[in-house]
């Protein structure tokens, strides 16, 4: 498949931020293994994919006020670093568009670094308490770790279509550290604070997905109208034929997002010794958790 032309650095040896747009980029191991996935990905039907939309988790109590304003501050500094604007003036009555095929790859890219770390660390924080007070989690680890595995596919696919140079890979660094001790902390102290914080931040997510495929859709993104998803991608997200444009990949990505939105709000709701809704297996089918926006509401 022909790489995709489009204007990168001017010269090799500058560092920024941005990403070396490339298609399928093809990596090289010395291994033959073949790694077989410990989380199969459900199957998404066509319909499924397109109902998904963006939402928001009203902020009821000083906890949700809290976990809303991170997620801002966060949202604030991950537009400045990745250069995000959906339009940009230049002049009284004239617009021109802002985001390119590169802009949108780099923002995916660290985007996806860092929506990886939640999963992983409350995982983590979660298995040592468990080991810690010789007690079982009520499912909530797996659950937790699934995510951080999905999240890293998200990142590892878009890694496919893009080179990451030397100031962006040391910007994740940066960002992995601070925000993986920070977020370690916060969940010691606060477990809700912080599932709600990760459901407002994959509100986010899902917006820029959103706004990403609307863009697409608008023929801003000509390089991507005909690019195939990588071959990783298809087989991960088992993609249909016929469903394997770079359009269905960015629809497959977001339900994911909006999935991990629903769930995160409902952990938010429950105490930390509750059982966890979404691996538990219930003997009456109508106590199944019944995804949305605020998250499955606790009995009382």
């Amino acid at each position: 498949m022909r790489p995709l032309q489009h204007a990168v650095l001017r010269n090799s040896h500058v560092i920024s931020p941005k990403v070396l747009m490339v298609a399928n980029r093809q990596h090289t191991t010395n291994t033959k293994l073949a790694n077989k996935s410990s989380w199969t990905h459900p199957i998404y039907t066509r319909e499924e994919i397109l109902a998904v939309r963006t939402a928001h988790h009203k902020a009821h109590t000083w906890q949700d006020k809290v976990a809303l304003g991170s997620v801002r501050f966060l949202r604030w500094g991950m537009d400045l670093v990745t250069g995000y604007k959906s339009q940009s003036s230049v002049g009284s009555n004239t617009k021109t568009y802002a985001m390119s095929e590169e802009k949108w790859i780099t923002r995916f890219i660290f985007l996806e670094s860092v929506a990886g770390v939640p999963g992983m660390a409350a995982g983590m924080l979660r298995h040592l308490k468990s080991l810690r007070k010789m007690k079982r989690d009520h499912g909530w680890i797996e659950t937790l770790l699934e995510e951080a595995y999905n999240e890293r596919m998200h990142l590892l696919t878009f890694l496919k279509l893009a080179e990451p140079g030397p100031l962006m890979r040391l910007m994740v660094l940066g960002a992995q550290c601070v925000f993986f001790s920070g977020f370690s902390l916060a969940y010691m102290i606060s477990p809700q604070i912080c599932h709600r914080f990760v459901g407002y931040l994959e509100e986010e997510a899902v917006i820029t997905y959103s706004k990403a495929i609307t863009d697409l859709d608008n023929g801003h993104l000509p390089q991507w109208e005909k690019l195939q998803a990588p071959q990783m991608a298809i087989k991960y997200w088992q993609m249909p034929e016929g469903q394997r444009c770079i359009r269905s990949l960015l629809l497959y990505v977001r339900a994911d997002e909006a999935k991990h939105r629903e769930v995160n709000h409902t952990l938010g709701n429950l105490n930390q010794t509750d059982p966890n809704p979404f691996s538990a297996k219930f003997k009456v089918q109508d106590a199944l958790p019944q995804l949305q926006v605020e998250g499955a509401k606790k009995d009382v």
